[in-house]
């Protein structure tokens, strides 16, 4: 399951709920037939994962606003405050051209110019000016902005992504 969002707060009387997305396009998740709702992002189980049908998605402010089919009031969305919404790999739109789902870059190695190692991805970081990769090398972490000026090439085949960034910075 790659997670698209998480359910911060009911919204309302009429079970409508506040998301955060974790992406830069929920409007696009219109076009999805269903969505998954489960209270572990880390789960890989389905049983752990409940389809869901929205009924309604607008932006509100920088988070959105959907309903979904079955939590007709305040209480019903309350019971699933903090939950996540997610989807199937194979049900999110394909990306477009440098485009990356960050679920696909997590677990990627890192080198730099010279292809000195210089970790594995392990999250990313949204910033609001840009997303951040977080580079763990055993102890030492590096934040390496996800920006053309530094990331050279993602190679998700490779498991690779390549950055103007040197080891001691």
């Amino acid at each position: 399951m790659i997670v698209m969002g998480r359910i911060v707060a009911p919204f309302g009387i009429h079970g409508w709920l506040k998301v955060q997305p974790l992406g830069d396009d929920p409007m696009s998740w219109r076009r999805m037939p269903q969505w998954w709702i489960g209270p572990d992002p880390d789960s890989a189980k389905a049983e752990d994962w409940r389809p869901v049908v929205s009924s309604g998605l607008r932006p509100h402010g920088k988070l959105i606003v959907v309903a979904l089919e079955g939590v007709a009031d305040r209480t019903a969305a309350e019971a699933i405050d903090g939950w996540f919404l997610a989807a199937p790999r194979e049900a999110l739109p394909k990306p477009g051209k440098d485009e990356y789902y960050w679920a696909d870059l997590i677990g990627l190695r890192v080198t730099g110019k010279a292809g000195v190692p210089l970790g594995v991805v392990r999250g990313l970081i949204e910033t609001g000016a840009h997303d951040v990769l977080e580079i763990a090398d055993g102890e030492t972490e590096r934040l390496i902005p996800f920006v053309g000026a530094y990331v050279l090439d993602v190679n998700l085949a490779a498991g690779l992504i390549s950055v103007d960034w040197e080891a001691d910075w």
